[in-house]
């Protein structure tokens, strides 16, 4: 068996095995090649044009770039603009202002960007999703139990659960006295005046996890909820969460 042959063979297959000086050659390539995208990449340029910044040939950079960072220089590219983008709809600028101002030329190209890679349109994002259905579920992965959301149109998210870190959350609110009360994981947190009743909360527009309220979305899953007729006392939320899920206390 011809040694050389089988040592380049293996270095093209591994890059691991490359020599030290081709490695370090290849890494700054792309190097060059990210320094340009991100500098550059409000003018969205092409793949030619990204490659000779770089110092090699369109096709060489597509398979080093991918080799290294683990997708394309266009994707890298999409990924900056979507990136931006979504900062721009968040600052609450209008779809045709932020096509035009992250280099697309025109809505047709930020609503295939945002289609593409958050299954969803770039005024469904701006709205956060509101009426559209999101589908979720856990599943294991290599990684450990994975959060996988989709829409009619694909893959919406994907985040990794933190096992181990789930938390009980119980907020008891006493009309009688006017107090609010939180609870976490069976233990009293805080308390504050409650001067209304109940009865008076229009929630029309509050759901779990998003209210109309400029606060922070919820990020994480509820697995229960229990909603009682009266105040509980903090020995009955201690005895709820000491009994874990679907067990119920009386008030």
């Amino acid at each position: 068996m011809d040694m050389n042959l089988a040592k380049s063979a293996l270095t093209e297959r591994f890059t691991e095995f490359a020599p030290l000086s081709t490695a370090a050659a290849d890494y700054d390539v792309v190097r060059r090649a990210i320094a340009h995208i991100r500098g550059n990449w409000r003018s969205q340029p092409e793949i030619d044009v990204i490659a000779n910044a770089a110092g090699v040939s369109a096709t060489d950079l597509h398979h080093l770039f991918r080799r290294w960072c683990g997708l394309t220089p266009k994707a890298f590219l999409q990924a900056l603009t979507l990136n931006s983008a979504r900062e721009l709809l968040r600052s609450s600028a209008s779809i045709l202002d932020t096509a035009y101002e992250v280099g697309l030329s025109g809505p047709g190209r930020l609503h295939d960007l945002f289609v593409t890679h958050e299954a969803m349109s770039p005024g469904e994002w701006k709205a956060g999703g509101e009426g559209l259905t999101i589908t979720y579920g856990f599943h294991p992965c290599p990684f450990g139990m994975a959060l996988v959301m989709t829409t009619p149109r694909g893959l919406a998210g994907l985040a990794l659960a933190d096992a181990g870190k789930e938390m009980s959350a119980a907020v008891v609110v006493d009309d009688e006295h006017d107090v609010l009360t939180l609870y976490r994981n069976g233990a009293f947190r805080a308390s504050s005046a409650f001067l209304g009743h109940l009865s008076e909360i229009q929630d029309v527009n509050n759901w779990l996890g998003r209210s109309q309220f400029k606060d922070a979305a919820y990020v994480g899953s509820i697995d229960e909820l229990r909603i009682y007729g009266t105040a509980l006392s903090s020995a009955a939320l201690a005895q709820s969460y000491s009994k874990g899920p679907n067990a119920t206390v009386p008030p």
